[in-house]
């Protein structure tokens, strides 16, 4: 399950685990005019967790996911 709410400077999408057994915490992606964040509570420590994605590293990763094992360079059109 998720959410998506549009708040004025960021686009929240809250990816909610709804798997068995082992649930993990909700993941929040905010996405703003420059970058990506993703959030994810960590019970151990007992805090948020977050890292910012540039969006050429987004672009990257979506590319990612798609492709074989290997070492890959996105260029941009002329």
């Amino acid at each position: 399950m998720f959410t998506i709410e549009h708040d004025f400077d960021a686009t929240v999408v809250t990816l909610v685990d709804e798997g068995d057994p082992f649930l993990r915490e909700d993941v929040i992606v905010t996405a703003f005019e420059d970058c990506v964040t993703v959030t994810q509570f960590d019970p151990r420590l007992n805090e948020e967790r977050t890292i910012t994605l540039s969006l050429t590293q987004l672009r990257d990763l979506g590319a990612a996911l798609d492709l074989p094992e290997g070492a890959y360079q996105i260029s941009r059109p002329d």
